[in-house]
């Protein structure tokens, strides 16, 4: 796949909004239906930056981050009015102030961690919308910005409020300008993984967190208090985020025997995606300490190190972990935790 034809990649799975769009509560019904709705035109209208085509910054400027945060004021047209840009104050709007935030904490992962500038290594400015929409129950990144929703306040919240929602969804950008993974099937549920994994690295980096303090949840706190659930995912226990007579149960595997075969959701990359997040989940608890100093460095060397196909499959990603692992750390324990969190969900390495 090449870089201008990347799909129009979001927080929430299809498959969850087409169920709550079959809720006997009209409110929620009607809010999903739109949301699908919204998210259809989204994709409709996408126009992607190659990768290297980003603005060149001056010296000064590099390693620095470029923030502008909008405000659709509950339309579609984006970006929206321009309401705070890199080091203006702080607005009277809570969510603009978290966007900003968000942008932030995940410029600092990628600058401080890895000496990544920015999500394409070369600086480029983050932009985001807020306010998208009427009751929009998503987030999404559409190949040149981010772009949040206010919720329904039946089931979703604020989409600003748990930052590993907007790490997640700049680390598709970071996708996008690296290996660049063909969002379908075994490929896009490894592009929904490495999402995945730097959302929950940035939430962890951000609040200081070792892997053994961290929730490993993606979306924790965007659910309403009445929704049986604790977040989107666990990569810690995929398959167990919510159990919820609206919502329906969290259908994500943690091993290879329990994946999902499916048409829908680009080949369930949403859904399938549990079984990398867990992998790296285990690899970075094996190791201990901060999961952004080594497993995050594995995965990291992994999709900025060339090797890579747009198609790749979990074995062969597997692989290249493996791989990284051996040609930072040689043969110690970093490999070997590699290869016991590969073998525990039933990819091989080899």
């Amino acid at each position: 796949m090449t870089p201008h034809a990347h799909a129009f990649c979001s927080i929430v799975p299809p498959h969850l909004l087409e169920h709550l769009a079959h809720s006997s509560n009209p409110a929620v019904a009607a809010a999903a239906r739109r949301t699908l709705i919204a998210d259809a035109s989204a994709r409709t209208f996408r126009v992607l930056p190659l990768p290297g085509t980003a603005p060149t910054l001056a010296p000064t400027e590099a390693g620095r981050p470029h923030r502008t945060v909008y405000d659709c004021r509950q339309g579609t047209d984006l970006p929206g009015e321009r309401v705070r840009a890199e080091g203006e104050e702080a607005t009277a709007d809570a969510t603009v102030n978290r966007a900003y935030a968000g942008l932030g904490a995940t410029f600092d992962l990628f600058m401080n961690v890895f000496g990544h500038d920015s999500i394409d290594g070369a600086g480029l400015p983050l932009h985001a919308s807020v306010h998208y929409d009427e009751n929009y129950g998503n987030a999404f990144w559409n190949g040149e910005q981010m772009v949040f929703g206010d919720g329904d306040d039946e089931i979703f919240l604020d989409f600003t409020l748990p930052v590993d929602v907007i790490g997640h969804e700049l680390a598709h950008g970071f996708t996008q300008y690296s290996a660049n993974l063909e969002y379908f099937s075994q490929s896009g549920a490894l592009n929904e993984s490495v999402s995945d994994v730097f959302g929950s690295l940035v939430k962890q980096y951000a609040h200081g967190q070792s892997a053994e303090q961290a929730d490993w949840l993606i979306g924790e706190g965007l659910f309403h208090p009445n929704v049986q659930g604790t977040a989107l995912r666990s990569m810690k226990a995929p398959g167990t985020a919510y159990d919820d007579d609206v919502l329906g149960k969290d259908p994500q595997p943690a091993h290879m025997d329990d994946y999902v075969r499916t048409g829908r959701d680009n080949g369930g990359v949403h859904i399938n995606s549990g079984i990398p997040n867990h992998a790296f989940y285990l690899a970075a608890t094996e190791l201990g300490g901060n999961a952004w100093d080594r497993a995050g460095q594995i995965w990291y060397d992994v999709m900025t190190g060339g090797t890579l196909t747009p198609e790749a499959r979990f074995s062969e990603f597997a692989a290249a972990t493996v791989a990284a692992a051996r040609a930072r750390y040689g043969d110690g324990e970093e490999i070997q935790a590699v290869l016991k969190a590969w073998a525990a969900v039933g990819v091989p390495t080899d």
